[in-house]
């Protein structure tokens, strides 16, 4: 083991930190500063340079990308004879933001998330702190480790023992119907409402807000439309509890 590694683990202020993160990643970060930054959401953290802030959300980005890199390499050769449509369902399925932020709370990172509770009033809003912390998890293990170790790391540590594909390939997660029809059976009016992107934004980026009669109950960002849609069905479906209200009606 490399001698930063031993210091962080036996010698370093941090040792207790180090030895907790250890226990859940299964290795020891070469770059501890990393894996602080991955854990700190943007309303606590500071403004370094012409309004950037040393948040997590640039690692969030990367890891976002590595890990629809190494489910899509997995899907395609996992099942060889399905069709682009039905790889790409599946896929989204597995990096769902319902799906990362389960995996977020069951690998104990909400202990680590770093926020200000008083900038973040919404319960959907706090929920996405998970997910988001987990793809910036990814990118800070492929910043510190490089491509091939993340991989195997997706694999072996977070995929294969906490994600079960072949359920997830049966399960229907069409979040923006199954919102609309519960709304309309509940009497609520339902608007997916397009945000202007701040000016240093960029513009190919997309912002949704989903408005439940009137009260924003989930926001979606992606660089395709329909997708920004879904992931703010996506977490207003868990904001509203619409699944559950359905498990009780049947």
């Amino acid at each position: 083991m490399p001698f930063s590694r031993i210091y962080y683990l036996y010698f370093s202020p941090h040792k207790a930190y180090v030895r907790k993160l250890k226990n859940i990643l299964g290795f020891v970060p070469g770059n501890l500063n990393l894996y602080k930054l991955a854990f700190r959401h943007k309303s606590v953290a500071k403004n370094i340079k012409d309004g950037a802030k040393n948040s997590n959300e640039r690692l969030e980005f990367l890891g976002d990308a590595v890990l629809g890199s190494v489910v899509a390499e997995l899907l395609f050769k996992l099942y060889p004879y399905r069709d682009e449509g039905f790889l790409t369902e599946l896929r989204s399925k597995i990096v769902s933001r319902a799906n990362l932020n389960q995996l977020s709370r069951k690998l104990g990172f909400n202990e680590f998330i770093e926020y200000d509770a008083r900038m973040i009033s919404y319960p959907n809003k706090q929920s996405s702190l998970l997910g988001d912390a987990f793809e910036a998890v990814v990118g800070a293990v492929y910043v510190d480790r490089g491509y091939r170790f993340t991989k195997e790391f997706l694999l072996t540590r977070i995929i294969k023992p906490h994600v079960d594909i072949h359920m997830l390939e049966v399960t229907e997660t069409n979040f923006k119907s199954r919102l609309i029809e519960w709304c309309q059976h509940y009497g609520k009016e339902v608007q997916f409402v397009h945000i202007d992107n701040a000016p240093d934004e960029s513009a190919k980026l997309f912002t949704v807000e989903v408005r439940v009669a009137g009260e924003v109950c989930g926001l979606g960002r992606d660089f395709n439309k329909k997708s920004a849609e879904k992931l703010a069905a996506e977490e207003a479906c868990g904001f509203l509890k619409v699944f559950d209200t359905e498990d009780i009606a049947r």
